[in-house]
């Protein structure tokens, strides 16, 4: 998955599986970040600045990472707090 857009102007295309881009569109909408997922294309998002960027990516973590990184990167926050 890429999502360090080349242009920060125009909605950048979010790869993610068809049978998952549903949820992250609606997990995106729930943080009010500008996207669109119209049926048999893409899921597109407006990213503007390094925090959407990072939202973006926190989402598909969340919803599509395995299981087993989740919880590392848990156990490292935790470490680190």
């Amino acid at each position: 998955m890429s999502l360090l857009p080349e242009s920060l102007e125009a909605p950048q295309v979010v790869e993610v599986n068809w049978a998952d881009r549903w949820q992250v569109y609606h997990r995106l909408q729930e943080l009010a970040i500008p996207c669109e997922c119209e049926m048999s294309q893409p899921l597109r998002v407006n990213i503007n600045d390094s925090i959407t960027a990072i939202q973006v990516w926190s989402v598909c973590q969340q919803l599509l990472a395995p299981r087993n990184n989740l919880i590392s990167w848990l156990q490292r926050c935790w470490q680190n707090s």
